[in-house]
């Protein structure tokens, strides 16, 4: 039985994907280690908790931060990390679907697990895989994720296989998160239930520090 910690962990992982792509967008770059983090997500198929998924708690930390400012409204929240995770929300439960999509995915993130043989997790080489896949599936989908930013940084083919990347894996955290028992109830009822829980765990990654992002 998921609790409110899991599904927290979750729908900060989906907040995450969908953060750190808008940040690559508009200003071309993100935390590093946080896209590592959010990736990684991508290559675990049987993880023995949820936050293994990420590789611990602390790996969702900007997620945890951003899911704090978008639910309660604090300083910097930004609308449009909550419109694309409205969005993948959306298009998970479509792909839900999809069985063959569903399949076709996992082959196609398995066959690029191999390439980690040589290729560190944030490799350009790996993310435009991950970019391939997201392409020529998630992205068939309606309606597509249309992201904003700065066409300088949005004409660059590696921030766009980037931000593809991080779209996939937030797929990969919105199944997380209904996996757990999340849903639009849990968002608009459970609201406090989950940023208490969220706070807690930034208070275990940040100890001694304000828990307010």
């Amino acid at each position: 039985m998921k609790n409110d910690r899991d599904r927290s962990i979750a729908l900060a992982g989906l907040f995450q994907s969908a953060e750190l792509a808008r940040q690559i967008a508009r200003h071309g770059m993100a935390d590093a280690s946080a896209i590592g983090s959010t990736i990684y997500s991508l290559f675990q198929t049987d993880p023995p908790s949820v936050e293994a998924v990420y590789g611990g708690s602390q790996a969702v930390t900007i997620g945890l931060e951003t899911l704090l400012r978008q639910l309660e409204g604090g300083k910097g929240r930004d609308l449009e990390t909550t419109r694309y995770v409205i969005a993948l929300l959306h298009l998970e439960r479509k792909l839900t679907r999809r069985k063959s999509m569903l399949t076709r995915i996992a082959d196609d993130i398995g066959h690029t697990a191999t390439r980690l043989e040589h290729f560190p997790m944030s490799h350009s080489n790996i993310t435009a895989g991950l970019a391939e896949i997201y392409s020529q599936t998630i992205s068939t989908l309606q309606p597509r994720i249309m992201v904003q930013g700065d066409s300088l940084y949005l004409q660059n083919p590696e921030n766009v296989n980037r931000i593809r990347a991080l779209l996939l894996a937030g797929i990969r955290s919105a199944m997380l998160w209904r996996q757990c028992g999340g849903g639009r109830l849990q968002i608009l009822l459970g609201r406090s239930r989950l940023t208490r829980a969220a706070r807690a765990l930034l208070q275990e990654t940040r100890p001694g520090a304000d828990p307010t992002p």
